[in-house]
């Protein structure tokens, strides 16, 4: 089998950051999935599944309720690797152009308080698994440790 693209990246040399993963042709229209790493893979401990569970829930609503970006998302979930997350929107776009956008989300789950959104056994396969505490501490260190001072290298895939 041929191997997909996300397993050409130099995992070993990639750092936290926001990526273009890839573009796609969906009927007609351009498609941009962004790989939102939050952590070194393979380097440090990755997120817990709470944690990233809880990061899913906050971010997905907020995107999907963006008075801006909200009519172009499609899809926000975590990686199976735990080391971050996917974002999928309408049309070309570059990781400059999303990084304050992704800026956003995360100072809004730094900032949360109160009931995660679909945080109950009638909205969700798996409530007990939040950590709204630890969302939030995992947020703040990639808001203020990547997002705030992001370079080219957290923005394009090393070569």
């Amino acid at each position: 089998m041929k191997k997909i693209p996300s397993f050409t990246i130099d995992h070993l040399r990639l750092k936290r950051g926001v990526y273009v993963s890839r573009h796609d042709n969906v009927g007609g229209e351009t498609v941009t999935t962004f790989d939102v790493r939050m952590k070194e893979p393979n380097r440090e401990p990755v997120l817990s599944p709470s944690a990233i569970h809880t990061i899913e829930h906050l971010a997905a609503t907020f995107l999907r309720n963006h008075a801006c970006w909200g009519s172009r998302i499609i899809y926000w979930g975590p990686m199976g690797c735990l080391t971050g997350n996917y974002l999928i929107v309408k049309g070309d776009v570059s990781s400059a152009e999303i990084l304050p956008l992704v800026k956003e989300v995360f100072e809004f789950v730094a900032s949360y308080e109160g009931d995660v959104p679909g945080a109950s056994a009638r909205d969700c396969g798996n409530y007990l698994l939040m950590n709204l505490p630890e969302a939030r501490w995992e947020a703040r260190k990639y808001l203020t440790e990547v997002l705030s001072c992001a370079t080219e290298e957290n923005l394009y895939y090393p070569l």
